[in-house]
């Protein structure tokens, strides 16, 4: 008889607690804004499967896409069957308990940039070019970052929609039209992260993947009430993403609250052997990055006011030659004025003087020069991440009857000479062209904090509140915008996170920007976890039809 009880026993301890089903209103109610921690405690407490979860997303986008838009291609089949996998791995409860310890991302439900390579995936970069049936893009390996996503346990919803080449600051693509800001939708998400960006703040994915040429994360975060975070380049790998401007690009992570990006930042770092600019990357910072989250990681801290951003009234052209007004709209000003308060009450100092990177400053990052490099970084791409069909801008040419746009190749922008092409390791001039000239602007920044005592800049993370694009302009033509003024941080490496700031009168999201030190992404982490705990400025968007 005591045989039999134990063996009953032991049965029904091996029997996998399975999740009731759910109703919609207490998914609604628990998956709302839930951060990687709380998914993981309704895992851990079965209250959900890992397939209901992702159901519920699925759910949110067919009932939202049509409207916003942030979604180009969605893998419902594969995320559906990841879902399964990982109910089906997890189903001992000791299994459940080593997968949620080992695995940071597991079940998390997260979506993926356009142009960012996704194995037996169309990297469609936006453009209806790689789209040509019978000649996609389609991708033969995944990035490094989507590979480390993978091993973390997520799940991969499908890819977002993206400007064509990421080369604006908005979010219209000849693949998948206009997206929508999630607080309102005839205004602009910004670009060109918008997809990423509109898709997380609208909860139709818990993360998201961004990537940054001079704003193309920050300035998404900024208009949709995000955290989004552009690491020192070389943390993270941008091998297998289609480059606008290699020597720029980067990639980082968006989310709703700091803890996430910094979780999903951990998963993302690493040395890659594709990407030399990772090479050693690991003994400068070891990514543990929610150690530095403490709320009272702001107190004793000194931050300067870039006198350029500020002050800046001209103009400056993008990376495909468009003009944009630099000047800082009286409205965000008011804005950037009211957030910095939220600084000053976790215990940190503002420090304004004419001295703190001037106008001059711009000056040595104009000097940077990286057009003579263009070609090499798309033509390596289409080498390591192009189908069989074409593994070079000629063979693509060759195979589909179609250019590539000139900017991607240093061919020149309209009007403009093209720029003769060298590979920049071979180049007995890069030290001249690229090198020195990046080394002088980072030392200006240096010395600036060193000078002053500060652990970072803070500025507004657009000169404008998000515009409005579909009411008709005084000249007939769309509105523009919304601008940063935030690509010298690209250009020098240097790390920066964009936090919600607050609200515009018209219920439109302002982000604040602040940059660090190279190679201290977890201590910038930290500063923005400390002013997130503050002020808990964000607040959901409220969706057309909810």
């Amino acid at each position: 008889m005591h045989f039999v009880k134990a063996a009953l026993l032991c049965t029904l301890l091996s029997v996998p607690v399975v999740a009731a089903t759910p109703t919609p209103a207490a998914m609604d109610r628990d998956l709302l804004e839930v951060s990687v921690t709380k998914l993981h405690t309704l895992y851990r407490t079965h209250t959900y499967t890992v397939r209901q979860v992702t159901e519920w997303y699925l759910a949110r986008i067919e009932k939202y896409n049509p409207t916003y838009k942030p979604i180009l291609e969605l893998d419902r089949e594969g995320a559906l069957k990841r879902a399964d996998q990982e109910d089906a791995e997890a189903r001992p409860p000791a299994a459940l308990a080593a997968k949620l310890k080992a695995q940071p991302l597991w079940g998390v439900p997260i979506v993926i940039k356009a142009n960012t390579s996704i194995e037996g995936r169309v990297t469609s970069d936006g453009w209806t070019g790689f789209l040509q049936p019978g000649h996609e893009l389609i991708a033969p390996r995944d990035a490094q970052i989507v590979a480390h996503f993978k091993s973390a346990g997520a799940v991969i919803l499908g890819h977002t929609n993206m400007p064509d080449f990421a080369a604006s600051d908005t979010n219209n693509s000849s693949a998948g039209g206009r997206t929508g800001n999630a607080y309102n939708v005839r205004y602009s998400p910004g670009g060109s992260s918008g997809g990423t960006a509109t898709a997380v703040a609208a909860n139709l994915a818990l993360l998201g993947q961004g990537t940054d040429t001079s704003n193309s994360i920050r300035n998404p975060a900024s208009t949709d009430s995000l955290v989004g975070f552009l690491p020192t380049r070389g943390l993270v790998s941008i091998a297998g993403i289609a480059p606008l401007d290699w020597l720029m690009d980067d990639t980082g992570p968006l989310a709703r609250n700091v803890t996430d990006a910094a979780i999903a930042l951990e998963v993302m770092a690493g040395e890659d052997k594709l990407d030399e600019r990772t090479a050693g990357s690991a003994a400068k910072e070891t990514p543990h990055f929610t150690q530095y989250l403490k709320a009272d990681a702001l107190k004793g801290k000194r931050f300067g006011v870039p006198s350029f951003i500020l002050n800046n009234q001209g103009t400056a052209l993008s990376s495909t030659g468009a003009t944009r007004s630099l000047a800082l709209r009286p409205e965000t000003q008011a804005a950037f004025l009211k957030a910095i308060e939220g600084l000053r009450a976790a215990g940190a100092t503002i420090v304004e003087d004419d001295t703190i990177l001037p106008a001059s400053f711009e000056t040595l990052l104009r000097a940077i020069s990286t057009g003579p490099y263009r070609a090499e970084g798309f033509e390596d791409f289409l080498r390591d991440f192009g189908p069989t069909e074409y593994k070079s801008p000629a063979a693509f040419e060759q195979a589909t009857g179609q250019k590539l746009p000139g900017f991607l190749l240093g061919q020149g922008r309209s009007n403009a000479p093209a720029t003769s092409q060298r590979r920049l390791e071979d180049d007995p001039k890069a030290k001249e062209i690229f090198w020195d000239p990046q080394a002088k602007a980072l030392a200006a920044y240096d010395e600036t904090l060193e000078r002053l005592h500060l652990d970072g800049m803070v500025y507004p993370a657009l000169q404008m509140p998000p515009n409005d694009e579909i009411a008709p302009q005084p000249d007939g033509k769309p509105s523009t915008g919304p601008h940063s003024n935030t690509g010298w941080v690209n250009r020098i490496g240097v790390p920066a996170v964009v936090v919600p700031g607050g609200f515009y009168d018209n219920g439109l999201p302002f982000g604040l920007e602040i940059s660090g030190k190279a190679w201290q992404d977890g201590a910038l982490l930290g500063y923005a976890y400390a002013y997130e705990q503050k002020t808990h400025h964000r607040k959901p968007p409220v969706l057309a039809m909810e």
